[in-house]
């Protein structure tokens, strides 16, 4: 077993700490091309950056990154389809999902087709009444308002039959990533870089960015027929906002050219020029820089959260609007109702951890949890909180009319997707997909105790996992080293997400000076410390710190060293920068 980081084997947060360490040449290979800490040297060496493509990583952008969209399968006849759709001056319908990257390619679509001169409809479902996905009744709807092309976004790999009954009535496109199980849907295309016979290395696409790529082939195809003779083109950079959003959210890996659309798009979404992100921004009160974190805890919760228990499409509303009047009316509409869903899961998530913690004491492998009238909009975020209390894959379902209908969420190296749509298959589950970590199911409820035994079966990895997840740590700093300008050089690897986490720092030796509860509900602590020999003072911030054996040690203040493993950041405030640090777990210095 490999010996633990700094010998802490078991944290206040009861986590062991492991190194995450690069090889040594290339992180000083990268230090010397770049000009960087030989620190950040071996936080890219970790993270698998080579030495010729480190400046691509600390400089993404789209002029290297971009690949052909012509490598995705049927991207070709679907740009040529809907390009002969503008030409034509056609109506086009666009189907969405109710997330926030069904939300964003949405937006990114009807905005670019409306732009080039075609009449856009657009339909979300609702969750409750029609579920994920395309639904008949509602494309007929939509061939019935004049649509003579379907683009389904963020949805329809898995929906061949239902499209099939639109066969001769209306040309369908499928902009999709969602893992697939057998060949595409019998229609004109199917881009998604997650089919079974797709070599073109994108899988790390969301929705957005097959949308976005589909932009860039669309316009090709109409320079090509001179449509931009006369006219300008679309600015297709002011799109990348929605891929921004809809990456960070969706939790694909930052990297690569995730990573060119996520830093380009935050940009853009800086410029605050959509008036509904501008709104929702204003509503949250994103003041400082805005990066990955702004995407995925202030505007994401809030978009999704009218498609979990709201109007489904209030989140395209918002994005597509351009009064900014009616963009600050559907944020705040917006911000009320990620209020009542917090208010919705509260109710749920206790009883959710208690039956957890059962399961897990009656030695379960992934936790299965259950619980008659819980809003199927919530349990997926449920599932992830017991995910992280415990360390194992987690499903909560609620149960309403005989049917639970639920949502999973796995850990790295068990394949949740792939043994929900087993279950599915061996006839448990009434429906099932997903990928490796996360699912969405629905079963009669008395297949509950049979769906268990099979999640326990075909999981049974998960009860060789530690009861805590390990904390991989990066390097150490002390108090002293602390310093801006480091935390300046940790922020050319931003942006932070999947795939490139935020540099994970033990600041050794720290002895808390002052310590008290801050916050609205007095659920975070904020720090004053010192290295052992004194020297400057460093504020230290912990979050979500309303119980647990870290917060206790930290408001002792007695002055006994520990080690502190979190993020430095630089932090402005009234005009003035200085270094800050986000506890995320500690030790006592043994």
């Amino acid at each position: 077993m490999t010996e633990p980081a700094l010998g802490v084997a078991r944290s206040l947060s009861g986590r062991r700490w492991i190194w995450r360490a690069g090889e040594d040449r290339i992180a000083f290979g990268i230090a010397q091309r770049m000009g960087v800490p030989e620190i950040v040297g071996r936080m890219l060496a970790a993270r698998g950056v080579g030495i010729e493509g480190a400046p691509d990583f600390l400089e993404p952008t789209l002029r290297a990154l971009l690949p052909d969209p012509s490598l995705l399968v049927d991207m070709d006849p679907a740009a040529e389809r809907l390009a002969d759709a503008v030409a034509r001056g056609e109506t086009v319908a666009v189907f969405g999902d109710y997330d926030v990257d069904g939300a964003c390619s949405s937006a990114l679509m009807v905005t670019l087709l409306r732009d080039l001169g075609c009449t856009v409809h657009c339909h979300v479902p609702d969750r409750m009444k029609e579920g994920y996905g395309p639904n008949l009744p509602a494309l007929e709807a939509l061939v019935a308002r004049g649509a003579r092309v379907i683009v389904c976004v963020d949805c329809g790999t898995a929906a061949g039959e239902t499209l099939a009954g639109l066969a001769g009535r209306a040309d369908v496109v499928v902009l999709d990533h969602h893992k697939a199980e057998g060949p595409p849907p019998p229609i004109l295309a199917t881009v998604n870089p997650n089919r079974l016979d797709d070599t073109s290395g994108m899988r790390m696409l969301c929705a957005a960015g097959v949308a976005f790529l589909t932009a860039v082939a669309l316009i090709r195809v109409l320079r090509r027929r001179g449509h931009f003779d006369s006219r300008p083109a679309p600015d297709l950079l002011a799109l990348l906002d929605l891929v921004a959003l809809a990456t960070v959210c969706d939790v694909m890996p930052l990297t690569g050219l995730n990573r060119a659309l996520v830093a380009q798009g935050l940009k853009v979404m800086g410029r605050r020029a959509r008036p509904g992100i501008a709104a929702l921004l204003e509503v949250t009160q994103a003041r400082d820089k805005l990066s990955a974190f702004t995407c995925g805890f202030a505007l994401g919760p809030r978009i999704n959260a009218a498609g979990r228990i709201s109007e489904a499409d209030l989140g395209v509303r918002l994005l597509l609007t351009t009064d900014r009047v009616e963009a600050m009316a559907l944020a705040e509409r917006l911000d009320g109702v990620n209020r009542q869903r917090q208010e919705v899961e509260a109710g749920i998530l206790d009883a959710a951890l208690q039956e957890a913690e059962a399961r897990a004491e009656a030695g379960d492998a992934a936790l299965l949890v259950t619980g008659e009238g819980w809003h199927p909009g919530v349990v997926g975020i449920v599932a992830g909180r017991i995910k992280e209390r415990f360390n194992r894959p987690a499903c909560v379902a609620g149960i309403a009319d005989g049917v639970a209908k639920g949502s999973g969420r796995s850990v790295p190296g068990l394949d949740l997707g792939a043994v929900v749509i087993a279950a599915r298959q061996a006839g448990l589950l009434l429906t099932g997909g997903g990928h490796p970590m996360a699912a969405g199911f629905s079963l009669a409820a008395g297949q509950i105790e049979g769906f268990r035994a099979f999640l326990n079966e075909r999981l049974s990895a998960a009860c060789d996992l530690p009861s805590a997840a390990d904390l991989a740590v990066e390097g150490t700093i002390g108090v002293p080293g602390a310093t801006t300008d480091l935390a300046r050089q940790l922020e050319r690897l931003a942006p932070f997400g999947a795939g490139n986490e935020e540099p994970m720092l033990v600041l050794s030796h720290a002895r808390v000076l002052r310590a008290d509860r801050v916050g609205r509900e007095s659920n975070s602590i904020r720090a004053f410390v010192e290295g052992e020999g004194g020297g400057p003072r460093l504020k230290a911030m912990m979050f979500r710190a309303r119980e647990g054996a870290l917060a206790e040690k930290l408001l002792e203040r007695q002055g006994q060293p520990l080690h502190l493993a979190g993020h430095l950041r630089a932090e402005e405030w009234n005009g003035s920068v200085n270094p800050s640090f986000i506890i995320s777990d500690g030790a006592v210095v043994g």
